[in-house]
């Protein structure tokens, strides 16, 4: 009996031991990142034109984005969740089920080889396409290109993903749910594809290749659309820091067509390191999208979006976990695609401030 009695001991211990070891290997983060957003527009609903997604509110004091994430990983398995809440959850995930519009992250990975970094995840991931996140903190401006905000900031699915030994590559290849899609738009039982190749020779020059390929229409309604975002990131030095990217898409007119509506969005943006603590970026890019594929026409008054933009972001660490932000940002479209006073007008110009705090 008391061989069976120390017998069940040692494996109860062994079982806390392996549990104490599991539940060391989980990190939690939050990220909030709160703003003020004036817009010279004054428009009466207090909301920036409907092609932003990200401080979004006018002449208010509000959350831009605020979640918390628990995150595990070992040599074998990895996961991340994240709830979240704040105006970028109320705008982009608007078209999602109740019950998913306040999750980040969800995802769950398994590394197939033992000597090879060759992972296959599932879930809600953070999208593949472009050098901006939803994460302000972690990029160069304040506020997201118009190419960020009319792409896919998450996406759900299955990716599989290699990094190769000498760490100057990177590959994935993703099955997805759709454009931005959580659950898939009823009706629809087209697959969506995807693929990402970023190779960076040395510490100063970073290229990536980015794509989507699907139809984000119900079967009867079906549209191809081709998507492929490129970008480069040259930092010669411990100052200077440039990226240019380059979106491109096309989507055909009506179902089996043979013709295709393009839209295209250059971007070029120069980071200067002031001192320590500081930091300024200069950013112009365009956006073209003349038969309203991607911003609706009833944004823009049927004239289709032709627009240039204009920002300068000042940046300072107050500490190493808390960033403040300020930034002036001008658009001008090739027509009046903005509102006035009730007036159709063809610019608009922002001051917006942010505070960010990452824990």
């Amino acid at each position: 009996m008391r061989k069976i009695i120390y017998t069940l001991y040692a494996l109860l211990l062994a079982n806390y031991v392996q549990g104490q070891a599991w539940i060391e290997k989980i990190e939690l983060s939050t990220y909030i990142e709160s703003y003020y957003n004036y817009d010279f527009n004054q428009p009466k609903s207090n909301e920036i034109p409907g092609f932003l997604y990200n401080f979004n509110r006018h002449n208010e004091v509000n959350l831009n984005i605020g979640f918390i994430q628990a995150s595990y990983i070992s040599d074998e398995v990895r996961a991340n969740l994240a709830l979240m809440t704040g105006t970028y959850a109320n705008v982009n995930l608007a078209d999602e089920p109740d019950v998913m519009k306040n999750i980040f992250r969800a995802n769950a990975g398994v590394k197939l080889t033992k000597n090879h970094q060759l992972w296959l995840d599932a879930g809600i991931f953070d999208s593949h396409i472009g050098f901006e996140s939803a994460i302000g903190a972690n990029n160069l401006t304040l506020s997201r290109s118009i190419m960020a905000e009319n792409s896919p900031y998450y996406l759900a699915g299955v990716k599989l993903s290699y990094t190769s030994s000498n760490k100057l590559w990177d590959f994935s290849l993703s099955y997805l749910n759709g454009w931005q899609r959580i659950q898939r738009v009823e009706g629809n039982s087209s697959p969506a594809f995807g693929h990402q190749i970023t190779y960076q020779p040395n510490k100063q020059w970073t290229f990536n290749s980015s794509s989507f390929v699907g139809n984000d229409f119900p079967d009867e309604f079906k549209k191809n659309r081709y998507f492929h975002n490129f970008y480069t990131i040259y930092q010669p030095n411990m100052h200077w820091k440039f990226i240019f990217g380059l979106d491109s898409g096309w989507q055909q007119k009506e179902k089996g067509s043979s013709q295709y509506s393009n839209w295209f969005s250059p971007n070029l943006i120069a980071q200067y390191q002031l001192n320590e603590k500081s930091k300024l970026a200069g950013r112009v890019e365009y956006f073209d999208d003349q038969d309203n594929v991607i911003i609706a026409s009833d944004l823009v008054n049927n004239f289709g979006f032709q627009v240039s933009s204009y920002s300068l972001t000042f940046d300072y660490q107050i500490t190493s976990l808390i960033l403040w932000r300020i930034e002036a940002r001008h658009f001008l479209g090739n027509n009046e695609l903005f509102q006035q006073n009730n007036e159709l007008v063809k610019d608009s110009f922002f001051i917006t401030s942010s505070l960010a705090i990452k824990l």
